[in-house]
């Protein structure tokens, strides 16, 4: 039983190694993600709130 526990150690650090990379990718896209999202879509504008805020201040008179 010895021997086949020293062999589960020696995978261990692999497989943690292996964990952490990809805990650190998933944590890297999960935080860059949405900044590009937002900027992508940001740098869209269709209307600008002025001219929304005029028609609003026509209807009213």
């Amino acid at each position: 039983m010895e021997s086949s526990s020293s062999s589960k150690k020696g995978t261990e650090p692999s497989a943690h190694r292996w964990n952490h990379i990809i805990g650190t990718v998933i944590a890297m896209v999960t935080l860059t993600l949405p900044v590009f999202v937002i900027a992508y879509y940001s740098s869209n504008k269709v209307d600008s709130p002025s001219s929304q805020f005029h028609y609003l201040n026509d209807s009213r008179k």
